[in-house]
């Protein structure tokens, strides 16, 4: 625990398209970078304040398969991924199956929550808030579904599609992993597996729903990021 004021700031990375793996090795090192803080301030009268970042990219095609999910869930084999180009990653974070490919905004808290909350199911509400938030700015009425994480657009209805979904680890109270948003993303490589292992739902896209094919990533993640600022009630720093 960190005495005295907590640290409000939140160092915005842009990635860009970035490597899963790279990205993966990235975030764990700015993990651990903050857990090194928070052990040193166990046994130090020097308390010294947690950084917190967010990391923004697009990725490559890649599948990633989290801790609770099942292979089952990934309808190709090695070769029909090489096919297609596309990764698959086994990864420490919570959740199923999903897909993440260019045109979907990735966002990746490494956040220390004890400079927030210590709260991690709050933590994934005011995600997905953020996401509704940004959302309503283009128009679209999004909303929960109950008993899974995520945003979702008609979900009290049989045509009920998801349009974020989400994956966080947590450890220590730092977090990382987050939310990928689909923007302009090609909706397609979904097929080719069962999306967070649900089997009658379908995916959907901002470009989908409003249908407007020119969307600027740039845009959608400036607006999330607000949103995300105001809900944490951080400050962005470069």
């Amino acid at each position: 625990m960190i005495y005295g004021s907590p640290n409000k700031e939140v160092k915005v990375i842009r990635l860009g398209l970035a490597d899963y793996q790279q990205t993966w090795d990235y975030q764990q090192q700015l993990f651990d970078e903050i857990v090194a803080i928070k052990l040193e301030n166990r046994s130090s009268t020097d308390q010294k304040h947690t950084p917190n970042f967010l990391v923004t990219c697009e990725h490559p095609l890649v599948y990633t398969l989290g801790k609770s999910g099942s292979e089952e869930h990934l309808l190709l084999d090695e070769q029909a991924l090489a096919s297609i180009n596309a990764a698959f990653y086994k990864i420490n974070r919570g959740g199923d199956i999903t897909h993440h490919g260019p045109g979907q905004l990735v966002v990746y808290p490494v956040f220390d929550l004890e400079n927030f909350f210590t709260d991690i199911h709050l933590y994934l509400r005011q995600l997905e808030e953020a996401v509704i938030l940004t959302l309503a700015e283009f128009g679209i009425r999004a909303g929960r579904y109950e008993g899974y994480t995520g945003v979702w657009i008609d979900s009290d209805k049989p045509n009920a599609r998801k349009i974020c979904a989400m994956g966080v680890k947590c450890g220590r109270w730092v977090t990382m992993h987050g939310l990928a948003l689909n923007i302009s993303n090609d909706l397609s490589y979904f097929n080719h597996i069962v999306p967070c292992g649900i089997t009658d739902k379908a995916v959907t896209s901002i470009a989908r729903e409003i249908d407007q094919t020119n969307l600027a990533m740039e845009s959608v993640e400036q607006r999330l990021i607000h949103h995300l600022s105001v809900l944490f009630g951080f400050h962005q720093t470069i």
